[in-house]
């Protein structure tokens, strides 16, 4: 009999999971059945198929705990319930900058601590973002003037009152020239790239907003994506290839450098839809290898 995977969504996932729509045809081209289950559906047997994958759970951050505590009840899990704890919360980039990782310089202000100067010192007279350690998407997340201290003080309590931890970062404004660019590692090998336009207030005439486009990586953000997945495996005391998929968000600093600014190996959106069209089959070929 061939094996089951279930594909693990949400009960209302946004339009963008439309992007893995040929992953169920995929899997059945290399002999794998799968079908979508709702990942707080009681009733989806997730402890009886042969591998579970994460997808479109993007209703987690509400309930991140029962998500996890979830993650960590289904016997086949990829990516494994382990990961997806480190991974749903951003502070993982301070672990990723331990291990030598070029990432966003990235400061962390718990319930109670305040914005000050001093957490911008190292960034004078630039542009910094506000964003909560837990979250999907740029939920919660603001882009700030350096003389907007009072407004974003604001947003910080906002995301305090929620109990977040809440990052801040210098914005690099590369971003609103080229976006960011995402890398795809299927089964621990690069598979493809795409950029994303800039999702906090872009201006006239720049990149639009969420805008998408397939693109093929330079040298130096294929060696920081690399880094990163290196890191990331070593974290864990896994191989590269236990990670089934992984997406690498990359930003350039001012002198042009590559920096991460996400690792994303819970739930990402993999940009099938703006790949070429083998990559739905290399996701398949790594879930068959995962079943292994």
């Amino acid at each position: 009999m061939s094996p089951r995977v279930l594909l693990a969504t949400s009960a209302n996932p946004s339009a963008s999971a439309a992007d893995d729509a040929p992953l169920v045809e995929a899997l059945q081209q290399v002999g794998v059945r799968a079908d979508w289950a709702v990942w707080d559906d009681p009733a989806a047997g997730f402890d009886r198929a042969d591998l579970v994958v994460l997808r479109s759970t993007w209703d987690y951050p509400q309930r991140r705990e029962e998500f996890l505590d979830w993650s960590g009840s289904v016997p086949a899990l990829a990516n494994p319930a382990p990961v997806a704890r480190w991974n749903t919360d951003k502070t993982y980039l301070a672990e990723l900058a331990a291990h030598g990782v070029e990432v966003v310089p990235t400061g962390l202000l718990k319930p109670g601590q305040p914005l000050t100067a001093a957490e911008l010192a190292d960034w004078p007279g630039r542009e910094f973002v506000l964003k909560p350690s837990v979250g999907a998407g740029s939920r919660g997340a603001a882009r700030f003037a350096p003389d907007e201290l009072e407004r974003a003080a604001e947003h910080l309590a906002d995301l305090h009152a929620e109990g977040q931890v809440v990052l801040v970062q210098p914005y690099q404004r590369f971003v609103d020239r080229e976006g960011e660019t995402a890398l795809v590692f299927l089964g621990g090998v690069f598979s493809h790239a795409f950029v994303k336009g800039p999702m906090l207030r872009a201006e006239p005439g720049e990149l639009g907003a969420g805008e998408r486009r397939q693109v093929v990586p330079d040298a130096g953000l294929r060696r920081a994506a690399e880094d990163a997945m290196d890191a990331a495996a070593a974290v864990h005391g896994l191989r590269r290839a236990d990670l089934l998929y992984a997406r690498v968000d990359l930003v350039r600093r001012d002198d042009g450098a590559a920096l991460v600014l996400e690792l994303e190996v819970t739930e990402p959106s993999l940009g099938f839809g703006h790949a070429d069209a083998a990559a739905p089959l290399r996701f398949a070929s790594a879930v068959r290898a995962a079943l292994r």
